[in-house]
This record gives C-alpha cells, structure tokens and sequence, in this order.
C-alpha cells in the first residue's frame, strides 16, 4: 500500500489551507500514492488554544460544501483519503471527526474523536463531544483503516479494539506542539513519548502506524501564551515498531511511503500477541481505578 502524507502549516486564511491540502493531495497521487491521510483539523488553526463561543462558527455538518471539496478530490485522484474536520451535528453539539472518502468519492465512513483532552491551549472539551461511534474500523478499497485521532494516540485500548475488530493499519491524525517556555529537554521528552507510544501500539497489535501531525507556529490570539509550535515529525511505523519513515520537524511534506501489508501477518506469527492474551483475566481493565 501507497500512503500520502500531507504536513502543513496553516493560517487564519482556511481557503488557503484547503487549497494547500488539494495540492497535497495531488503532489502525492503524482508519487503514486493509494492512500493520502492529512493532519487534524487541517482547515485551519487549531483554535483550541482558547474557549471561545465565536469558534463554533468555524464547524460544519457533514456532508457539506467542505466534504464537498475533498470527495472531489478523492475521485479526481483516484485515492482512498482520510480527512480531519469540525462537525457541527447539532446545535450545541459539535464533534472532532475524521471523513474517509472512497476513490470515487463517497463517504467510505467516519470517526469521531473518543479521547478529548483538556490541557493549557488544548482546550477540546470546551468544543468537542466525545465520539459515540466506537472504535470501528472503515473498509476502504485499500483496506480497513483504523482511524484515530490525536489524544486517541495515547490509549492503548483505542488501538487494541481497532486491532480486534479487524484494522489492517492504524491511522492517527494529529495536532501536537510544544509551548515555548518549555526546556529544550522537556521537549525531546514530550516528542519522544509520543512516537514511543504509538510504536508500542504497532508492536503490541502487530499492525503499521501512520501519525500525520501539523507543522509551524500558531499563536494564541489571546495572547494568553505564546502559542504552539506544532512539531511535525509525522512518521510511518510499520508492525514491530520499526520507523520507516519520519518527517521534518519544520518543513511541510507532501511524501509517499510504501507499506507491505504482508508483513502483519508474517510479524503476527512470529509474535503471536493476540493469540496469548488473557481474556479471562482482563475484567478490571473496565474500571476507572482498582482500589
């Protein structure tokens, strides 16, 4: 399989950022890309940074003349496409969504984010209803894609049940940064948890990851911080956590990288995790805290 990576930086102006994500797109199709995944939120700033009710403008439902736009592209380009997107569903209710779209352009199905955090300038609760469409794999013609999203990337339960329920790659749309008055130590050990995480969650289920995150800086408005340099780095692991591929820290990229999908199943023989799992003895793992 033939996997895109679009990393972008964005601007307040969402018709630019739109028009960047369509001309990523087509920059990977040209390198043969099956498959193009963009980053969180890719229409925008990540206007988490502050609670603010005027930023629910920014949502739309789905479909909408957004979808519109990138089932375009995916039948123009012939590729399988996963989007990020601000799903307006009701009034007061507004969900972090992630939209695949088939070759042709159909909706192949949808996420919504499960794991909302609520940190400085990540404020999502404040705008995001936790997802209630389960951890589902969506069956593409590329395969079934485990899409995820961001906070998601830190539970490994969110990847066990995609990997149970049959996900023949997990897919991690991503919207991380650094605050900048964090020590530079401090930021390699944030960087380095966050792709150790999601390596573990390749070995653990025996599947590639694909993490596509942001890049650039985006400052906080309010001026209440100093805005996040998103760090980019999005990278491709394959099913013993090994890294096949790891952006810029600072540079967008429109990139392919190549996966064999062969490669679960001979990795899963070898390490026969799912085999060896005690299913009889994980019932405590269903509460918050044993006491």
């Amino acid at each position: 399989m033939k996997v895109g990576i679009v990393q972008q930086a964005n601007t307040s102006d969402i018709q630019q950022n739109i028009a960047k994500s369509l001309q990523g797109i087509e920059a990977c199709k040209a390198q043969g890309a099956e498959l193009v995944v963009l980053q969180e939120l890719h229409c925008g700033l990540y206007f988490c940074q502050a609670e603010e009710t005027e930023q629910f403008n920014l949502a739309e439902p789905i479909p909408s003349d957004t979808t519109k736009l990138f089932s375009e592209a995916a039948k123009k380009y012939e590729v399988v496409l996963v989007t990020s997107l601000f799903e307006k569903r009701a009034a007061g209710l507004y969900h972090n969504t992630s939209v695949v779209f088939e070759k042709d352009g159909s909706i192949a199905g949808k996420y919504r984010k499960m794991h909302i955090p609520d940190d400085p300038a990540y404020y999502e609760k404040f705008y995001f209803t936790p997802g209630d469409l389960g951890f589902k794999p969506i069956q593409t013609s590329v395969g079934k894609l485990g899409v995820l999203v961001c906070w998601d990337q830190w539970y490994p339960e969110a990847a066990r049940i995609m990997a149970l329920n049959g996900a023949e790659i997990l897919i991690y749309p991503t919207a991380i940064g650094w605050e900048s008055t964090d020590a530079q130590a401090e930021k390699d050990r944030q960087f380095t948890a966050w792709q150790t995480v999601q390596r573990g969650h390749a070995v653990a289920n025996g599947l590639p990851v694909v993490a596509v995150n942001r890049v650039g800086h985006e400052p906080d408005w309010t001026g209440v911080t100093n805005g996040i340099q998103f760090w980019g780095q999005s990278f491709v692991a394959g099913p013993q956590g090994e890294i096949i591929f790891c952006a810029s820290s600072s540079e967008e990229i429109n990139t392919v990288i190549e996966i064999d999908k062969q490669r679960t199943e001979d990795v899963r023989r070898i390490w026969p995790f799912l085999r060896d799992r005690r299913i009889d003895a994980y019932g405590e793992i269903l509460q918050r805290y044993v006491d």
